[in-house]
């Protein structure tokens, strides 16, 4: 899943339209619709602001996931 994904999956799983999504995390309309289309990807303090917004993990938001370690 890429964060432009994760972003359109998460503000409809809240049950927002992007202008609510927007105000919430302090963003205007057209630079969040322009991370949801893939357009632009935000910079930390903007990944801050989404995240916490949203309440998840910055991992959570930008679909990271740690390698797993091989068992000894």
């Amino acid at each position: 899943m890429t964060f432009s994904e994760k972003l359109i999956k998460l503000r409809k799983s809240a049950g927002l339209t992007q202008q609510e999504a927007a105000e919430g995390a302090g963003l205007s309309l057209r630079g969040y619709q322009n991370y949801e289309h893939g357009l632009r990807e935000p910079k930390i303090p903007i990944l801050i602001a989404l995240a916490d917004f949203y309440d998840v993990s910055l991992d959570e938001l930008v679909c990271r996931e740690r390698p797993k370690e091989p068992e000894a």
